[in-house]
């Protein structure tokens, strides 16, 4: 069933996919010489995941991509975002390759060549290796430098074939949920080593990019998950609060990456944990701040940040996060089954301001990742029924049309997610696919939403 409103138009050439990751898909974590990420440790770690579920099966892609290549060519997307898992390809970060890994991704390749997708690859989304962790991850400039290598194993086995690719996914959540907030593997809360993660992100970013130059591969981006912060109230403190928020959450991302140069709220934002810091070295501006292809980014919701004290009064417990501000919900509109506020013209708000801010250093956009999160309605006929998703997609591709309109260069646009998945610490309890998983028959059904959005990209070719 589709809804009788009209679709949003795009320009020729516009691609739409959709996208998933290799943790929360794939399953097999055992199987043809894959070795630990981090998040198989975590998700295994008692009382971390939501009922304690884990990504050994998830939707069991590894042996089912065909049928999943299917729903994809059924779907008429233009490209298929995927991620490729670092401990599948080499076991222990570093050393040895494991054949079977690459062998794996290249099928997948070729069948998705085979039914006129074209592949767009992200060589982290979190997956890490554990035996890097445990030599200090991405804490340490060694994980960067191992980062580089793998990626030159991958680019050299499927540079001919894999056109788009993408460094890292939302190194944000690496960096602050993993080793500040600790609700994201490897579970750390801490103060500088979640800076120095940071640092080592981009750094990791810089070396990456530069072996994707050399395996001649022809679009390099990164892909990050900017936030439109929102002040609570017209306040002084509250409009404060909204710099640290949108240091943390952009501008230490967005400043090296198209300005070269750290962030000059960064003081105000981190104090002592950024002063005085030893984890930057001369050259990393240059490094990181390599012209890219395109800028990726993810957008679900914008953030209502209030002024708050520090939740860690003594400053050698502090950790990166406590940075003096809330998020807070926002009255009035409605909320996913994330909690997230729908507010689509945050999206148009992000994408312009962006472009304002840094002109013509901004690279083409592809939004990499965008969807919601909603309580489904399975009938009794087995239709999938969610209404609210369809509602969701339809306003903020309508938004991100109002982008373009502003003049923002918008080339694609990735549905999150093809399928239910493995939602990080809340399990398989928030299904976001436009395709419905049976965990338990690992059974495939098209939502509406799939069918709308079907609807959609077939209206752009009439």
């Amino acid at each position: 069933m589709t809804e009788s409103r009209a679709f949003p138009r795009f320009p020729a050439g516009f691609v739409f996919g959709a996208a998933t990751a290799s943790y929360q898909i794939e399953g097999a974590a055992r199987e043809d010489g894959r070795g630990p990420s981090i998040w198989d440790t975590y998700s295994h770690a008692p009382g971390l995941v939501a009922n304690g579920d884990t990504g050994d099966i998830a939707c069991d892609h590894y042996h089912r991509y065909p049928e999943d290549v299917a729903l994809l060519r059924e779907l008429g997307v233009d490209s298929y975002r995927f991620s490729i898992a670092w401990p599948r390809i080499v076991p222990d970060g570093s050393g040895p390759v494991n054949p079977k890994g690459l062998d794996f991704y290249a099928r997948l390749v070729d069948e998705l060549l085979a039914a006129g997708i074209e592949p767009a690859a992200t060589l982290y989304h979190w997956d890490l290796p554990q035996a890097l962790e445990d030599r200090g991850g991405w804490r340490v400039r060694e994980t960067a430098e191992r980062f580089a290598e793998y990626t030159a194993v991958v680019a050299g086995h499927l540079a001919d074939r894999v056109p788009r690719w993408i460094t890292l996914n939302e190194p944000w959540c690496s960096a602050f949920l993993g080793y500040s907030v600790g609700r994201h593997a490897p579970g750390a809360r801490e103060g500088r080593g979640a800076l120095a993660a940071a640092h080592h992100l981009l750094v990791g970013h810089g070396r990456a990019v530069e072996a994707l130059r050399a395996a001649g591969v022809r679009e390099a981006g990164i892909t990050l998950n900017l936030d439109r912060n929102l002040p609570a109230t017209g306040s002084a403190a509250d409009r404060a609060a909204v710099v640290r928020a949108d240091t943390q959450h952009n501008l230490v991302w967005t400043e090296p990456l198209l300005a070269g140069r750290y962030p000059h709220t960064e003081e105000e934002t981190w104090g002592e944990l950024i002063t005085g810091q030893d984890f930057r070295r001369d050259g990393d501006l240059a490094l990181i701040g390599q012209p890219l292809d395109f800028l990726g980014i993810n957008y679900y919701r914008p953030i209502v940040v209030a002024d708050a004290p520090h939740r860690e009064p003594d400053p050698a417990l502090r950790t990166a996060t406590d940075n003096r501000y809330a998020e807070v919900r926002l009255a009035g509109a409605r909320h996913t089954a994330m909690d997230w506020p729908v507010v689509p013209d945050s999206f148009t708000d992000l994408l312009v301001a962006l472009k304002e801010r840094y002109g013509d250093a901004l690279p083409p956009i592809h939004i990499t990742e965008n969807g919601s999160a909603e309580h489904d309605e399975v009938s009794p006929d087995g239709a999938v029924h969610d209404r609210d998703r369809v509602a969701y997609l339809r306003d903020h591709l309508t938004a991100l049309k109002a982008a373009l309109d502003a003049g923002v260069d918008v080339r694609g646009y990735y549905v999150w997610s093809l399928l239910d998945n493995f939602e990080w610490a809340f399990g398989y309890g928030k299904r976001f696919g436009i395709v419905r998983v049976d965990y338990d028959t690992q059974r495939r059904t098209p939502k509406d939403s799939y069918h709308w959005y079907r609807a959609m990209i077939a209206a752009q070719r009439d």
